[in-house]
């Protein structure tokens, strides 16, 4: 019995933070884990009860011995299989208190002035100067609270940041796994600010009432006034003080600034449609490309430990449409068409692509904690000849294209029994052109290959990369086998099974990066859009001059089209631009056909102005002013 039960008496909580880094623990135990536990204690007093019976008959004693054995194989199976997960927040307002939680709240609200559910820079100041901690201790503090940089601190990072300052009073070393380490959380006071009580007594009576709303003990947060911005009757010029965090700054830049030098030179049409309010404010996603029955679904159930809702897994071609898996306050599927219109989406620029992809996409959603994190997006397996090509009814290379500008990551998976990369899925892979530094590799189903057959795959896995990916650097590429079964020992050895666990580290910490990354990567997006976007009007404002006044216009625009490869070398040499900046010229000339050159409009160089301005001035600027304020 002492060998079957789990002789450390710790927790799968317990015994994943002590075999695993802070960054790759698990989430609290699930539901799952939870059963199975009560179940196997019930199954551990059935067996003491049969100890009575096993003293006066052999039989029963031979019984015992074979169902502890049994239990003991499945319950090192399940903790073989106990991979870790990833862990995105910095603390969950869950593990304060409820009268610290309404503390807090009152503070929140006290130090949040403009009441828009934000502490920037100089709030923050004014506030955290009560605690009486050196500047780099503070410093510390915001950088740990402010995990996504976003420039500002919102209820639940507040929290953890009043924690933080808690901690330092009490003498800890501020450090980034402080929180997540539970350390005396349960029994942490309240941080003391000097002078605070006196401030709040005398605010009191001058706090709006509409600060005191809130719902289910939470304070409430005001829809931002940036997403009246986007709206057609916003003609209005944005005042800088509407601005209060970073990606409200990007908002502001791109509907003053570059917005109308995209609708002059119609770039919606020619490169990627108008950003609208939930582009911005979208949660970063993650995106799963590869051949049928390469395991994408498999490795999303692998996340998140469940199915997500009309999810379908098997050996044939299953998922037969886009899945974009969200947090959602229930299990349900909603239809492409619905969510392609919804405002608060970032998928209103699927419309282009018709009905017929519309209907072949959905959303997903269910309530879960990595969800409130990342969105995930599932794809149809890409398959071989005509079937790929033509009985798609949409422009599957196009909607590829679409999601990879949006993602934040792109995994590329394949099965050791499929490395041969089709012409159908390598012009797949050429569509992701422009986002190379988002694509990783995965490897998936290696544990069904031995240690000398696995060499051989990923050498030749390689070779296949390298006709598809035409950069000198060598794609990451992860090895393992992400699925809810045992590693197969049995092929792999201690030493596959030992890599496929550093592998998955590895991965599941690129994952974990991705919120922390999220704005950056907003803003990095953003810079290359409004490079796009000013290459795109030196083009067409070149082309436009080319025409002739008055004769010939349908000859000299054919002449024009078919030259463009070396009307773009003009445009470089005219404008000093770098090459690697411009589009596909195939992909250009194709919709360029559909239009008339002469109707375009001639170059302005006070929207080019604009938006070098904005590159070189006003984004250094928005960074610098949402920065640490202890920096």
């Amino acid at each position: 019995l002492a060998a079957a039960s789990d002789s450390t008496g710790e927790s799968n909580t317990q015994i994943n933070q002590r075999n695993f880094p802070e960054n790759l623990r698990v989430f609290p135990e699930t539901q799952l884990e939870k059963r199975h536990d009560f179940c196997m204690t019930i199954i551990y007093g059935l067996v003491l009860i049969g100890v009575v019976f096993a003293y006066t008959r052999s039989a029963g004693i031979v019984l015992l011995l074979a169902l502890v054995g049994y239990i003991s194989l499945k319950d090192s199976e399940r903790k073989k299989n106990s991979y870790p997960a990833l862990n995105l927040e910095t603390v969950p307002i869950s593990s304060c208190s409820k009268d610290h939680q309404k503390i807090y709240q009152e503070w929140f609200r006290f130090v949040d002035s403009d009441a828009d559910g934000r502490i920037t820079g100089s709030d923050a100041i004014k506030f955290f100067g009560m605690a009486n901690l050196n500047r780099e201790e503070l410093k510390q503090v915001w950088a740990i609270a402010d995990l996504k940089r976003q420039g500002y601190l919102g209820f639940s990072e507040f929290v953890a940041a009043m924690q933080l300052v808690s901690h330092a009073q009490a003498g800890h070393d501020i450090t980034h796994g402080l929180l997540n380490s539970n350390v005396g959380l349960e029994s942490l006071k309240l941080p003391v600010m000097e002078g605070l009580d006196a401030l709040l007594l005398a605010n009191k009576k001058h706090l709006p009432k509409s600060n005191e709303n809130k719902v289910n003990g939470t304070a409430v947060v005001q829809q931002s006034p940036s997403a009246l911005w986007f709206s057609p009757e916003s003609s209005k010029k944005i005042p800088l003080s509407s601005v209060t965090s970073i990606i409200d700054g990007l908002k502001r830049l791109y509907v003053q600034k570059l917005k109308p030098l995209e609708v002059t030179y119609k770039f919606n049409n020619f490169v990627s449609p108008l950003m609208t309010n939930g582009d911005f404010d979208a949660k970063p996603m993650v995106m799963l490309l590869g051949q049928y029955s390469t395991g994408k679904t498999t490795f999303i159930k692998h996340l998140l430990k469940s199915s997500y809702p009309g999810a379908h897994i098997g050996p044939e071609p299953t998922t037969d449409r886009f899945v974009v898996v969200m947090s959602g306050p229930d299990e349900r599927s909603i239809p492409g068409n619905t969510i392609a219109v919804q405002a608060d989406m970032p998928f209103s620029g699927l419309t282009t692509f018709g009905t017929a992809f519309l209907s072949k996409f959905e959303c997903a959603q269910m309530p879960h904690s990595l969800l409130e994190h990342i969105t995930i997006v599932d794809t149809p397996g890409v398959l071989s000849g005509e079937k790929q090509r033509t009985q798609r009814a949409y422009d599957f290379n196009g909607v590829t294209s679409w999601f990879a500008a949006k993602c934040d990551l792109i995994l590329l998976l394949f099965d050791p029994h499929k490395l041969d990369v089709s012409d159908e899925y390598k012009r797949v892979i050429s569509s992701l052109h422009g986002h190379d530094d988002k694509i990783r590799v995965v490897l998936n189903k290696a544990d069904q290959s031995d240690t000398q057959q696995l060499m051989r795959v990923y050498g030749a896995l390689m070779w296949s990369l390298g006709r598809v990916f035409n950069t000198p650097e060598v794609m990451r590429v992860y090895i393992g086998s992400f699925n809810d079964k045992p590693v197969n020992e049995a092929a792999t050895g201690p030493v596959g099974k030992e890599l496929f666990e550093k592998e998955l580290g590895d991965l599941l910490s690129d994952l974990n990066d991705i919120p922390k990354k999220a704005c950056e990567r907003k803003i990095n997006e953003f810079v290359k859009r409004a490079r796009a976007a000013k290459i795109h009007a030196c083009i067409i404002s070149h082309l436009k001059a080319e025409m002739p006044a008055m004769f010939w216009k349908s000859t000299a625009q054919q002449k024009l089209i078919d030259n463009l490869e070396d009307e773009f070398k003009k445009v470089q040499g005219e404008h000093h631009l770098p090459p690697g900046d411009f589009p596909d010229v195939n992909r250009y000339r194709d919709i360029l056909s559909g239009y008339s050159i002469d109707n375009f409009e001639k170059l302005k160089p006070k929207m080019i102005d604009a938006v070098d301005e904005m590159l070189g001035y006003d984004i250094p600027e928005l960074l610098k002013k949402f920065k640490n304020p202890y920096d």
